[in-house]
C-alpha cells in the first residue's frame, strides 16, 4: 500500500492545483489528486491511512505539505472533540466494551463428567476514569461428585494521570473450597503504568498495598495486610490472532497467592472467536487437606461486544 500511495502521490504532484475551495488557509493550493486521496482516507476514518497519505504527499509536493498536514490535524482534532462530547453525555451503562466467554464439556457412559466455565470482562473508558469489571466461574463434577467450584468477581476503577500513568482502586471477591476457603475478600489501592502501548503490543503493570480477609473451610478467619502486583500483557501476533498473559500476586505474612492465565484467541467470524487458556493458582500456605497449586485448562467460545 505504501508503494502504491507513493507512486500515486508523486504523479499527483504534477497534476493541476485544486481550486480555491481546496486551497489552504495560507493560500498554498493542494493538487487536486492529492486532495482527493486525502479526502478518501479521512472519509474511511482510518488514521493510519491518513498518516500514510500525509507522509507521501509532503514528499511528492513539499509546497503544499503543510496544508495537507493542517487538514489532517484538523480532522483528528474534530474527531477527538466529537468523541469527548460523546463520553461526557454518556450514561453510566453506556460505552462499555468487553467479552463474554463460555465453555464446557459433558461425558457419559464409562464416565459421567460435567465441566463448565464462564468469564465476563467489561471495560468503560472515560475521559479521566477507566472502569474494569471481571467475573469468572469454574465448575467440575465427576460421577455426581463436585471436584472443582471456583468463583471470582472484581471491580477496579482507574484515575488517569496521563496517557500511561494512573491510580487504581481494586476490590476482589473469591470462593474456592477446594483451595481451603469459603470466602476471601481483598481491597487495594496503588499506581498503574502502561509500560508498552502500541497497536500490536500492550503491557500494563500495577503495584500497591492491599488488605485481605479470608474465611477458611476449617471455620477460622484471617485478616492481614498484603502487597499486590499485577501484569496484563496482550500481543497481536497476526490479524485475528492474539496471545495474552495476565498475572497477579498477593504477598502477605500468612499465605501468599500467585495466579495467572495464559490464552490464545483466534477470531472466527464477526464478534465470535475461539480461545484456549490455561489458569494456575498457587497458595503458599493452604489449610491442611488442600494442595498448593490448582490449574484449569479451558476451551471456550468468546463473544466480543
Amino acid at each position: 500500500m505504501f508503494v502504491i500511495a507513493a507512486a500515486a502521490l508523486i504523479a499527483a504532484a504534477t497534476a493541476p492545483a485544486a481550486d480555491s475551495a481546496t486551497a489552504s488557509d495560507q493560500g498554498v493550493p493542494i493538487p487536486a489528486a492529492i486532495k482527493a486521496m486525502l479526502d478518501n482516507a479521512i472519509e474511511s476514518g482510518n488514521d493510519a491511512e491518513v498518516s500514510t497519505i500525509v507522509k507521501y504527499a509532503r514528499l511528492a509536493d513539499p509546497a503544499s505539505g503543510d496544508a495537507v498536514l493542517a487538514l489532517a490535524n484538523k480532522w483528528r482534532a474534530d474527531r477527538a472533540a466529537a468523541r469527548n462530547e460523546t463520553i461526557r453525555e454518556a450514561g453510566v451503562f453506556d460505552l462499555w466494551s468487553g467479552r463474554a466467554e463460555l465453555g464446557g464439556y459433558r461425558t457419559s457412559g464409562n464416565s459421567d463428567t460435567l465441566g463448565l466455565t464462564a468469564v465476563l470482562d467489561a471495560t468503560r473508558e472515560g475521559l479521566s476514569w477507566r472502569h474494569k469489571f471481571h467475573a469468572q466461574a469454574d465448575y467440575n463434577q465427576n460421577q455426581n461428585v463436585t471436584t472443582r467450584e471456583h468463583y471470582l468477581a472484581s471491580y477496579e476503577p482507574n484515575y488517569k494521570i496521563n496517557a500511561r500513568l494512573y491510580i487504581y482502586g481494586s476490590g476482589l471477591y473469591e470462593s474456592d473450597r477446594f483451595l481451603g476457603y469459603y470466602d476471601r475478600a481483598s481491597t487495594s489501592v496503588g499506581a498503574g503504568y502502561s509500560a508498552i502501548k502500541t497497536p500490536s503490543i500492550q503491557l500494563d503493570l500495577e503495584l500497591g498495598p492491599a488488605f485481605r480477609h479470608t474465611y477458611f473451610t476449617d471455620g477460622t478467619t484471617q485478616n492481614s495486610p498484603a502487597g499486590r502486583g499485577t501484569m496484563d500483557f496482550k500481543w497481536k501476533l497476526l490479524p485475528g490472532l492474539t496471545l495474552s498473559q495476565t498475572g497477579s500476586v498477593y504477598a502477605q505474612r500468612y499465605n501468599s497467592t500467585v495466579s495467572g492465565t495464559t490464552a490464545i484467541n483466534a477470531k472466527l467470524i464477526g464478534p465470535l472467536s475461539a480461545q484456549l487458556s490455561y489458569y494456575v493458582q498457587y497458595e503458599s500456605q493452604p489449610p491442611a487437606g488442600s494442595v498448593s497449586t490448582d490449574t484449569t485448562s479451558r476451551a471456550a467460545l468468546v463473544y466480543s461486544f
